[in-house]
């Protein structure tokens, strides 16, 4: 079945573009198509999340085991961030994409600053004042909050509490019943999603920014098949080959839909089932990710901010580029995992170094394809950290009988 399934989706990727590039703006009329997938997965989100989670960190046990969790994951996050910020930068400075670009921003409309948040409302943000509102507006970090401490609310309260421990289980279960079911249905979403998007840029709209492209698709590959592969071979003890096959699909998936949490439902579901990562890791890790961890838009931080410091002939100095990698990594925190949340990101780096916004203008034109990429390397990030983190708790707690069966999984 997931084979099949694998197949089906590569199939409508590629017809989507081949159709798309010779059809054209005609093939918006299957745009709807796109719409309804994402509406079926954006309505199993909120429930999934919140369910999993409770489940997740009342099997926990202890608030140690909780702190420690958290300590890894977002000590990952963080780490993988500032990494792919610099290989942006390095690939923004090697390709120079905003030399000899001629293309007028003065007809763009004006671009106007976003406020970068403080450490203190940041913080202050994450804490849900009415946790029904929270979940009502998908509010991810307030959700994750909200259900992190109702299983550990459950877990002190103990045996009175199983009733309410059972009831979520069972939401949990029906949930994933149900994500199998809306992702039968990805290949004709995918085709819905890419094929019109295709069709309504074409080709032509590539090639005055074609450097920009390849800056961030090559810092992309190099960040995912070196850094997300050395992670998951020696943090993870997974074969990089293994992870890849398996979470493949989902990357094609984030691809097409540009949202990191829209996808957050089938990077679940594949992380479990395929890569056999225990469901009270993957239910705190990636749901975390799917709001704080942004290697892919980092990176896409990095290159912007040289292509636009080049149009303009500006010199970004050691320090402004460390303000770069220090920014971007503040600002993934609480950023949403939704289409073109790059750019209020990018505006808030750009203002930090004092950068003419106006250039964000340049990259409109592209961005939908500049967002289908780094969505996919934000999705590949949270999958990585659900297997490192999962393999650092299994090496506390496997038993020896175990060693074999978790080397068949984890390297074929």
């Amino acid at each position: 079945m997931k084979n099949n399934l694998v197949i089906q989706i590569l199939f409508a990727f590629v017809l989507a573009i081949v159709l798309g590039a010779i059809v054209g703006p005609d093939l918006e009329i299957v745009q709807p198509l796109g719409d309804l997938f994402l509406r079926l997965i954006q309505f199993i989100i909120v429930p999934l999340v919140l369910s999993s989670l409770v489940v997740g960190v009342a099997s926990t046990g202890n608030l140690k085991e909780l702190g420690q969790l958290s300590f890894k994951t977002v000590s990952y996050y963080m780490v993988t961030t500032a990494i792919a910020i610099s290989i942006g930068l390095f690939f923004g400075t090697l390709f120079s994409p905003g030399t000899g670009v001629d293309i007028d921003v003065s007809s763009n409309p004006s671009v106007e600053a976003q406020e970068t948040p403080g450490i203190k409302d940041t913080l202050l943000n994450i804490v849900p004042t009415n946790p029904i509102a929270a979940l009502t507006d998908g509010n991810m970090l307030q959700i994750i909050f909200f259900a992190i401490f109702l299983g550990i609310g459950i877990t002190m309260v103990g045996e009175k509490a199983r009733p309410l421990y059972q009831l979520f289980e069972q939401l949990a279960e029906v949930m994933y019943k149900i994500t199998g079911v809306v992702m039968r249905f990805a290949p004709i979403g995918i085709f819905g999603l890419i094929a019109p998007t295709v069709g309504e840029y074409g080709l032509a709209v590539l090639w005055p920014l074609l450097k920009v492209i390849l800056a961030l698709l090559i810092g992309s590959l190099v960040h995912v098949l070196i850094v997300y592969s050395l992670s998951v071979k020696y943090l993870g003890k997974m074969s990089p080959i293994v992870f890849f096959k398996n979470i493949m699909p989902v990357a094609m998936v984030a691809f097409s839909t540009s949202s990191s949490s829209g996808t957050l439902p089938m990077t679940i579901k594949y992380t479990e089932e395929q890569l056999k990562v225990p469901r009270k890791i993957s239910s705190f890790v990636l749901p975390l990710g799917a709001t704080i961890n942004m290697n892919g838009t980092a990176l896409y931080q990095g290159v912007c901010v040289l292509f636009v410091a080049q149009y303009f002939g500006m010199n970004l100095t050691f320090v402004d580029q460390l303000t770069v990698v220090l920014t971007a990594t503040l600002a993934s925190i609480g950023t949403a995992g939704v289409p073109s949340a790059g750019l209020i990101m990018l505006s808030m780096v750009m203002t930090s170094i004092g950068l003419p916004l106006e250039g964000i203008a340049l990259l409109a034109g592209i961005d939908r394809i500049l967002d289908m990429i780094r969505t996919s390397v934000n999705v590949l990030g949270d999958a990585s950290a659900a297997v490192v983190v999962s393999s650092k708790e299994r090496n506390q707690t496997e038993p020896e009988n175990q060693e074999e069966e978790y080397a068949a999984v984890h390297y074929g």
